[in-house]
């Protein structure tokens, strides 16, 4: 096992926030460790999106009676436009709901992860370029940059997060610990920052915006921020052609649905080699490696995969002496679902792949805001 220069006393040197909060580098410090025996299993919104609307529990735990090890949530609605922030209000009831999800989530020992689905600058009612003009699509990216006409609008979005962000605390006042994931998935064209819509100067330059504002504006020491392209890259230079530098990124992610959509041990092989560019420089750089979101959607219409979970997925995560911190599920919802309840067709398979050797639910998690004596 190669030895990394991490220990308890220098971990603050490698990552992005040198003033981080101590469960905050305790948190860097406990998933680096963790990766070199288990990965941590996650799911979006796991305590708020069911299959079958199904409430109580999360599936997860409905099926294997633990939570997962991390809880994804989003500050979409908690950014929106229409969120005033009136007791009445929809938006300010649903920032409400993650926020407790969120404090839940600490107090049950698991780690907090948050993308940003940010809405357009212009009207602010999609982040899908689908629904933009072609002026819109050309231009949105650029606009919210120093010195754009949408940096200041861009800024008050970073003001929203920093106030959320520094008002979660735990029992006993700590702040809390979260994983921020800002414009993913970048090399795809469906978001309006993605690939079509920005050079990658310009993805860096605002990538490296939004963790100084956070971090040196805002005075915000609670986060570990994370880099997440789809899968479309092959090679190392691939990865890090939008790469905003060390010292701006503390987790070395992807997310790939493609490559497990039905692709067989043929498609498990390909996301093992590009989870395994991940973990190689991870390890050269003490960084982070994670599979930030995966799944296969099952439905009325599209049966489950047989041991999709037990080999297909865990075969990906762990071949090639691969060290993944953690990986996570999408959401469930009325008709379909990526991680199965007790009653669903591949219960079985989930529960078997959720209790291998590498896999952690909760359960199996160290105490991952502490330093271990």
């Amino acid at each position: 096992m190669q030895d990394d220069p991490l220990t308890t006393s220098n971990t603050a040197n490698y990552m992005v926030d040198a003033n981080a909060s101590k469960e905050t580098v305790a948190l860097f410090y406990n998933l680096k460790r963790l990766s070199r025996t288990k990965t941590a299993i996650g799911q979006q919104d796991a305590f708020n999106s069911f299959y079958q609307d199904a409430g109580g529990e999360s599936d997860i735990k409905k099926n294997t009676g633990y939570d997962p090890a991390i809880l994804g949530s989003d500050f979409m609605f908690i950014t929106d436009k229409n969120n005033n922030e009136q007791a009445d209000n929809w938006f300010y009831q649903q920032e409400q709901k993650i926020i407790a999800d969120t404090k839940n989530a600490y107090a049950k020992g698991m780690i907090n992860t948050f993308c940003w689905h940010l809405r357009e600058p212009f009207k602010e009612e999609s982040f899908y370029a689908a629904d933009m003009s072609a002026e819109e699509k050309a231009v949105a990216f650029k606009s919210i940059l120093p010195g754009g006409a949408n940096n200041e609008w861009y800024k008050k979005k970073l003001d929203k997060i920093a106030s959320v962000v520094s008002s979660l605390k735990g029992a006993n006042g700590e702040l809390i610990p979260i994983i921020f994931r800002p414009f993913h998935e970048f090399d795809g064209s469906w978001f309006w920052w993605g690939a079509d819509f920005c050079t990658a100067d310009e993805y860096k330059k605002a990538y490296q915006f939004t963790v100084d504002y956070l971090k040196n504006v805002k005075g915000v020491h609670n986060i570990l921020y994370a880099f997440s392209p789809d899968n479309s890259y092959t090679t190392e230079a691939n990865y890090l052609s939008q790469y905003p530098g060390d010292k701006y990124v503390d987790i070395i992610g992807t997310d790939n649905y493609g490559d497990f959509n039905n692709q067989g041990q043929t498609g498990a092989d390909k996301a093992n080699s590009k989870l395994k560019i991940l973990s190689d420089y991870a390890k050269a750089k003490v960084k982070i490696a994670a599979l930030t979101e995966t799944g296969y959607r099952v439905t009325n219409t599209t049966p489950a995969i047989a041991n999709w979970f037990s080999t297909l997925l865990y075969s990906a995560l762990t071949k090639n002496d691969i060290e993944i911190s953690y990986m996570m599920f999408w959401n469930n919802n009325t008709d379909g679902y990526y991680t199965p309840n007790n009653t669903a067709s591949n219960a079985v398979d989930f529960k078997t792949y959720s209790s291998k050797t590498r896999s952690a639910l909760v359960n199996s998690l160290p105490k991952m805001y502490e330093m271990p004596k």
